[in-house]
């Protein structure tokens, strides 16, 4: 490899990582008919005048497989945090009480099953395409080398690591979908 050209593996490699925790998060966020904590982390609550992510207006508990719990800490909060459940998209009617709000999960039925399985498929290419912006940021730092004088082995070289970290990613990304689109299909 050349001596003068040093192409930062590291920075790629961070930034692929930065598009998989990214793809956890989302994936997170699915509801596969367990009670979780993490599926309210999207939500955002209109709070003293801004938007604000529900953990920060209450505690988010999961007392029972089927049951996801917010104690609101201020009651005046309470209708708004309970609208922002609402509309947040995840099919999930909150019950409130007193200050806590009970948010009991249903079972998918079979075509919401199909319709998280493809918005997973969605996340995962984001994600891939992610990996592949990355992947022509190095390849473009590879072909201005070789503009600047690196010898065409190099380049060849360069570029294959690029591919291979690439292909590693892509597959990591084909995995995690692999798994949440079982744990999404499991009854």
């Amino acid at each position: 490899m050349s001596d003068d050209f040093e192409l930062d593996t590291d920075d790629l490699t961070r930034r692929m990582d930065g598009a998989m925790s990214n793809l956890r998060t989302e994936f997170a966020s699915l509801r596969t008919g367990r009670a979780s904590a993490s599926m309210l982390e999207p939500v955002m609550v209109d709070a003293y005048g801004a938007m604000t992510p529900i953990n920060q207006v209450g505690t988010v508990n999961v007392p029972e497989p089927r049951m996801v719990t917010v104690n609101v800490w201020d009651k005046g909060l309470v209708g708004k945090v309970e609208k922002a459940i609402r509309e947040s998209g995840l099919g999930i009617n909150p019950q409130t009480n007193g200050t806590i709000i009970m948010l009991p999960i249903p079972e998918l039925n079979e075509e919401r099953r199909r319709e998280l399985g493809k918005v997973a498929g969605q996340y995962a290419e984001n994600a891939r395409i992610s990996i592949r912006n990355v992947r022509r940021d190095g390849m473009d730092q590879i072909k201005k080398a070789k503009a600047d004088g690196m010898s065409e082995d190099d380049q060849k070289l360069w570029e294959s690591e690029v591919q291979d970290l690439t292909d590693a990613y892509i597959k990591k990304v084909d995995d995690a979908l692999d798994t949440k689109q079982s744990e999404i299909m499991q009854v």
